[in-house]
């Protein structure tokens, strides 16, 4: 029974918001082609130009966008700074989805996402 209500809760944990990620993804396919999808994050990201843009969890959605927009942004309370191992990650924020209230927000953060991904510098590969 325990094992049986881990694995539920795990399942629901990594359920992603459909809804969410294709309209994301129309939004994407509108600028580029250059686009693959891959699990991360226990969500789905969209890797744009082999760059991480967008993802997407049950809960909100990850962007990398201009570090100076996401500190004004952050500081206004639109979205919080995405903070990895203790260390908050420059230029990538998050967006709670509750807070989208309508197609128009998301295809704005998707956008500026976007839009930064054009003068963004690839990760380095792995070796």
């Amino acid at each position: 029974m325990v094992l049986f209500i881990f694995i539920c809760n795990y399942l629901e944990m990594n359920i992603h918001n459909e809804e969410l990620i294709a309209e994301t993804r129309k939004i994407i396919a509108l600028q580029t082609n250059d686009v693959e999808e891959k699990k991360m994050f226990g969500g789905l990201c969209f890797m744009v130009k082999e760059k991480m843009c967008v993802c997407i969890t049950r809960e909100r959605l990850m962007l990398r966008i201009d570090p100076e927009d996401a500190e004004t942004l952050s500081a206004s309370g639109e979205c919080t700074p995405m903070i990895h191992n203790g260390r908050e990650m420059k230029g990538f924020v998050h967006v709670h989805v509750e807070s989208l209230t309508s197609g128009k927000e998301l295809e704005a953060w998707v956008k500026r996402a976007l839009d930064y991904n054009k003068l963004a510098k690839p990760s380095k590969k792995k070796k």
